[in-house]
């Protein structure tokens, strides 16, 4: 299992707007990809001093399954252009770890 990770920040006031946007139509439409062993993505949210932070943690069976997702250059972030115009900064490269150990409570 891989666990791709990407960080974007946006100002306090566009905060609500970019979590729309990632909503209805950045997670919609890589949902609409049907992209082969991708099976979720979550989205984390914390108001910092002067931005809001959003990470997102999409899950893979595999890099190859990722590859299918962004090409060749698999560590290349993901961002449509709707979502750049409300953020102030994001990652250009998504970090990928190979899920080692789960444990459930």
């Amino acid at each position: 299992m891989i666990k791709r990770i990407w960080h974007g920040y946006t100002t306090p006031e566009n905060a609500d707007t970019y979590e729309s946007i990632l909503r209805s139509e950045v997670i919609k439409g890589i949902e609409g990809k049907a992209i082969p062993g991708f099976r979720r993505i979550e989205v984390l949210r914390r108001p910092l001093a002067d931005e809001v932070e959003f990470v997102t943690i999409m899950e893979f069976d595999s890099i190859d399954n990722v590859k299918a997702f962004v090409g060749d250059d698999h560590e290349r972030s993901y961002v449509p252009d709707e979502a750049r115009r409300v953020l102030k900064r994001f990652d250009e490269r998504s970090q990928h770890y190979e899920l080692r150990d789960l444990r459930s409570y």
